[in-house]
C-alpha cells in the first residue's frame, strides 16, 4: 500500500477516504512515472482545529487551510517553471499529507462539486508538492496545475482550475 492514513475525524470514513487516497496517490505516481510500491506516504485525515494546529506550528498561520504537506526532502526546482528534482535513494518515504474535513466541504459545496472529486484533487496537489512542485512562482503553477489537471482528466475527473 502506498498510502498510510491514519483518520482522526470519522466523517472521513463515510467518504471513502482511505481509497480515495490511494487512488489519487498512485494516480499522480503513475503519471510521472513512477512505481507506487516503491513508495510510501503518510496521509492524516483530519478536522479544521487540527489542521488550524499544525499550520500554526509548521507555516506560523493560525488558520484551517484545505491540504499541508510535509516533503521528507526538498525536491522542489531551482529554475521557476523546471521539473523537480525526482526522489531517490534508499529513502522510500515520499512524506506527509494533511487534509481538513471541514474546509473541503465548504470548497466542494462553493464550487458546485462532489466532495469525492474536491478531495481527489487536494491529494492529488498534496502529493505534487512531495514530489517537490509547487505553485509560489508563476511558471511553478502553470507546470503543477498542468499536471494535476493532466492526472485527473486520467480519473474522469474534471479540470479544477476550469471557470
Amino acid at each position: 500500500m502506498l498510502t498510510d492514513t491514519i483518520i482522526e475525524d470519522e466523517r472521513w470514513v463515510a467518504l471513502g477516504f482511505e481509497a480515495l487516497a490511494e487512488t489519487a496517490a498512485r494516480a499522480a505516481l503513475a503519471h510521472l512515472g513512477f512505481a507506487a510500491g516503491d513508495w510510501e506516504i503518510a496521509v492524516l485525515a483530519c478536522d479544521d482545529a487540527r489542521i488550524a494546529e499544525l499550520n500554526t506550528e509548521f507555516r506560523d498561520k493560525p488558520t484551517p487551510t484545505n491540504v499541508l504537506s510535509w516533503p521528507s526532502e526538498e525536491r522542489g526546482a531551482e529554475v521557476d517553471g523546471d521539473t523537480p528534482n525526482s526522489p531517490e535513494g534508499p529513502d522510500t518515504e515520499l512524506g506527509d499529507i494533511a487534509i481538513a474535513f471541514e474546509t473541503c466541504e465548504r470548497e466542494a459545496r462553493a464550487a458546485g462539486k462532489p466532495m469525492a472529486d474536491h478531495v481527489t484533487h487536494l491529494v492529488v496537489h498534496g502529493v505534487l508538492h512531495l514530489l517537490g512542485y509547487d505553485h509560489i512562482r508563476d511558471k511553478d503553477a502553470t507546470l503543477m496545475e498542468g499536471l494535476e489537471t493532466a492526472i485527473l482528466g486520467k480519473m474522469g475527473l474534471s479540470d479544477p482550475y476550469e471557470g
